[in-house]
Order: C-alpha cells, then structure tokens, then sequence
C-alpha cells in the first residue's frame, strides 16, 4: 500500500534533507517541534519508515541499536563510514564485501543474499580534535 503524501511526510522530508548526517526521529522530532509544526513523534517515525522503504531515506542501526536515517543521496546498494562524534557521513564502495558476502552465503547454502555494513569511528577532524586535548591536558 503507498503511503499518501501529507504536509507532516513533507515536513519530515524537509527536515531530513536539511540535516547533517544520520539523525534518530527523536532529534528529527526535536527539531521539528522547536520549529512549532505540531508533528508528533508517531508520525515522524511513520515518515522516516516510508521515506526509507521508498529509497528516500538512507536507514541504519547505530552500535547502541538505535535507528538512524539521513536524506538518500545514492541510488541502489551503499554501505558509510560515520563519525560517531559529529556525524560526518562518507557513502562507500565496498566490492570486498559484496563478494565476500554473496560467498559466504553460497557457502552455506543460501541464495538472494543481503546485508548491512556500516563502520563507526572518528573522522580525521574529530581524531584531531580529541589528540588535540589530550595534548593540552
């Protein structure tokens, strides 16, 4: 069933597209409630949901297990690199890991193989930044 479009989804696509990074609907949520739209958070977790299974949104699972999501820029299959302290996101190629998935799961036995990589670290900005303070500690 497709979803309808309404003002909120507009909104929360607006939103999305003007953050930086991967952000939770929490924060999405947060910022649209300081910009006084009366959207709740049901709804924004509705949005993100059918912006990301329309290829809208890119959709992710933070180490702590929290869903993240950010405007899609890239068409089609992409793993980031995210910087857990500003939230700096680089889309990647990673054709090691497409062939070692597909056989891997040949190996097993499975078929119509998919998966999720994403990497968490700090970004050189970041790093530098926290050397930078030990330094001066």
């Amino acid at each position: 069933m497709a979803q309808r479009n309404t003002w909120q989804r507009d909104r929360v696509r607006e939103a999305l597209a003007d953050s930086r990074g991967f952000v939770s609907a929490q924060s999405l949520h947060a910022t649209l409630r300081d910009d006084n739209t009366g959207i709740g958070l049901a709804t924004v977790y509705r949005a993100l949901a059918g912006l990301a299974a329309q290829g809208e949104a890119d959709s992710l699972q933070s180490p702590e297990g929290e869903s993240l999501y950010r405007a899609c820029t890239s068409t089609g299959h992409h793993h980031h690199l995210i910087c857990r302290s500003c939230g700096r996101t680089v889309e990647i190629a990673a054709t090691d890991v497409e062939e070692w998935a597909q056989r891997t799961a040949a190996t097993h036995g499975f078929t119509q193989a998919e998966h999720v990589v994403d990497i968490f670290g700090l970004c050189a900005t970041c790093t530098q930044a926290r050397t930078g303070e030990r330094d001066a500690g």
